[in-house]
């Protein structure tokens, strides 16, 4: 008999279900982590893409080594949050999720209507991670 591992399968953190709204690179290798340790992490992309995609060298067109290491192991899906239907898909993935993790400014989260009350109201379990690689109030905010 053949038993069959993925990463999904093995590892603390089997189970747990992450919706990754990060990008560049603090939040992108903290959700890869996650998914190293075992976490299905489904990335949400704009449609241009993460930024560091086009960073550093490649063999392809927008798959940066940056980029393709941060990413590994996870899931990907492109939705335009400038649209109210790619918020709901967002909302409605949250759903089903442990941890909504992020690292796009609170202002704009709200913006969306993506911030930590309106993930909360459809989902009351979620834990919701915001990362932030400068003070959110000052110049480089």
């Amino acid at each position: 008999m053949t038993a069959q591992y993925s990463a999904s399968t093995l590892g603390p953190l089997a189970g747990v279900k992450i919706l990754d709204l990060t990008s560049v690179v603090m939040g992108p290798f903290a959700t890869q982590i996650l998914a190293q340790l075992g976490a299905e992490v489904v990335k949400v992309e704009t449609p241009e893409g993460d930024n560091m995609r086009h960073v550093g060298p490649m063999k392809h067109a927008g798959m940066g080594h940056i980029y393709l290491h941060a990413n590994a192991g996870k899931r990907s899906i492109v939705l335009n949050l400038k649209h109210p239907d790619g918020c709901e898909a967002v909302l409605k993935m949250a759903e089903n999720c442990d941890v909504f993790i992020s690292n796009v400014r609170p202002q704009a989260l709200a913006r969306l209507g993506l911030d930590y009350e309106a993930v909360r109201q459809r989902n009351p379990r979620i834990i919701h991670v915001s990362c932030c690689g400068f003070d959110q109030d000052g110049p480089d905010a």
